[in-house]
């Protein structure tokens, strides 16, 4: 069986970013020089990446970008694969790392409480907790939680009218988020507790870390996993999903 040699990095962290065009140029040269490929997005709420190459190379790019920006809460998810799921390197600026549209939140001081995968299941078994799956209609399709409310958007954009139309359901619950590797519920949640909702929890690490650190114990995770790269979709092994690879 041939080795996977492949890293696939992909990390985010919510934290001010004032210098941007500094910080450009620092990270293409490291980029370019280790043949990584994949795009980072940076905005001045924070920074969004998924790269793939060599693993020494990536983490030296990640841990750089750490070092730069002085971010202490970052999510970095890894695993590995046979070829490359990008076709080059990329760095755009943004004015949010991930679109919600809602205005300015501060993420990092208003994001919700984490609850570890290992403690998912059983925090969902409460009668209180509702989960709301925050992805894209397209995504929740192919994969997701037992109990999952499906808020049927295309868009992350279209989130915030979703809630505006169904405050019904959050009167007396404690409000639980997922997503695929954390990003898009961290900025839910904080959205949520903007809106004054105070108990809002969100799955460390997305999806992804669920299923890597758990492998599915109790059956409540069904499907598989859209992810933003070619291989389109991870099976529960985290690997490649059969019929879902874009092929170039």
């Amino acid at each position: 069986m041939m080795d996977k040699k492949i890293a696939v990095i992909s990390f985010y962290s919510f934290i001010n970013i004032s210098d941007r065009e500094t910080l450009m140029p620092k990270l293409l040269l490291i980029g370019k020089k280790k043949s990584l490929r994949g795009t980072i997005l940076l905005a001045q709420e924070g920074f969004n990446g998924s790269i793939s190459g060599a693993k020494e190379d990536a983490d030296l790019l990640v841990s750089e970008l750490v070092r730069l920006t002085n971010a202490e809460d970052v999510n970095i998810k890894t695993n590995f694969c046979h070829e490359h799921p990008f076709q080059k390197f990329k760095i755009k600026f943004k004015k949010e790392i991930v679109t919600l549209g809602a205005g300015e939140i501060d993420v990092h001081k208003l994001k919700g409480e984490y609850i570890e995968p290992k403690n998912w299941d059983e925090f969902l078994s409460q009668k209180d907790v509702i989960l709301v799956d925050t992805r894209n209609n397209y995504e929740v399709e192919i994969g997701t939680f037992d109990q999952a409310i499906n808020p049927f958007t295309e868009t992350f954009k279209e989130f915030p009218q979703w809630v505006e139309q169904n405050k019904h359901l959050f009167e007396g619950k404690k409000i639980a988020m997922c997503c695929t590797g954390g990003i898009r519920c961290e900025k839910s949640t904080a959205y949520m507790k903007m809106l004054g909702y105070n108990e809002v929890y969100h799955l460390k690490g997305g999806i992804l870390q669920y299923i890597e650190d758990t492998q599915n114990p109790n059956g409540k995770w069904h499907g598989e996993c859209f992810v933003f790269d070619d291989r389109r979709a991870v099976d529960e092994a985290l690997s490649p999903a059969e019929g879902h690879w874009l092929v170039r």
